[in-house]
């Protein structure tokens, strides 16, 4: 029991670590391995996923607020719509196939793929309009945060909010509908529709993720898929970690972070489009 409990701890300092950098909470990172590598349930592995996302947001969330790095503005309103498309998307399962489903987002998140690899190829981390966005500006959602790599302050605009809007609400309904997480679609809609850095976009994903997760963990308490003995160890290990990794997003490159998210991307799209014609890996 000792010797599962510090595999697990591990795991979850190694989640909680690459979740808070990525801002894809740490769930894609422990479900493979804990099934994979240990043989657990996948039941098992979704439940602690769930709470990874939770440990993960809230351990992260604390240093990436008092840094000032997350945009709070961004994260309340988006949070709106990721959470109306859950509750449609929960609603209307059953009555699509979804094997068209995980095509269609898989497709979305290689295009995604392909805008940050444009974003790394350009090296020009932000953009300046030359006229402002005016819903952006209405709503005070452009903001700015000390990037710890450029010993700089960086002020953003926050532009094409509806797309932002819509693409969260197509994150809140693949949730919902194919109870998959959605921290790559959070990350795709700041960082790729709304113009918005890596960095805020990635601590914003933190915090969106954490509130989402938060109100679908009571259901898999209730039904038995969450195991303290699995659930204790990796939560102590993630939040751990989130703290670790949310100081050294700070202080990387964004062009490195960047490197490291288009492969992921890559590997979520193609896992849902595979899935999508009946091909698990």
């Amino acid at each position: 029991m000792l010797h599962t409990a510090i595999i697990m701890l591990l795991i979850g300092l190694f989640a909680g670590i690459m979740g808070a950098i990525l801002g894809i909470g740490g769930g894609m990172i422990i479900t493979p391995i804990v099934t994979l590598a240990l043989g657990l349930d996948i039941k098992y592995a979704i439940g602690a996923s769930i709470i990874a996302v939770i440990a993960t947001s809230s351990g992260s969330t604390i240093a990436f607020l008092r840094d000032d790095v997350l945009n709070l503005r961004v994260a309340m309103f988006l949070e709106i719509f990721t959470t109306i498309g859950a509750i449609i998307g929960a609603l209307l399962t059953g009555l699509f196939d979804p094997m068209i489903l995980y095509i269609l987002f898989g497709s979305l998140l290689i295009f995604s793929s392909w805008n940050m690899y444009r974003k790394l190829c350009r090296g020009q981390e932000v953009l300046k309009r030359v006229e402002p966005d005016h819903l952006a500006q209405k709503l005070r959602l452009n903001s700015s945060y000390y990037d710890k790599n450029l010993h700089q302050q960086i002020d953003y605009q926050v532009e094409n909010v509806p797309l932002g809007s819509l693409i969260m609400f197509g994150a809140g309904l693949a949730s919902g509908m194919l109870g998959i997480g959605s921290g790559a679609f959070k990350v795709m809609a700041m960082d790729g529709a709304m113009k918005m850095p890596l960095k805020p976009s990635s601590a914003t994903s933190n915090l969106m993720m954490g509130v989402t997760a938060a109100a679908s963990a009571t259901v898999y308490f209730f039904n038995g898929s969450i195991r303290p003995e699995i659930a204790v160890p990796l939560a102590l290990g993630i939040i751990g970690g989130a703290t670790i990794g949310s100081r050294i997003m700070q202080i990387l490159p964004s062009k490195v972070i960047r490197a490291v998210f288009i492969p992921i991307l890559l590997y979520l799209g193609l896992q849902m489009i595979l899935k999508g014609f009946g091909v698990t890996i």
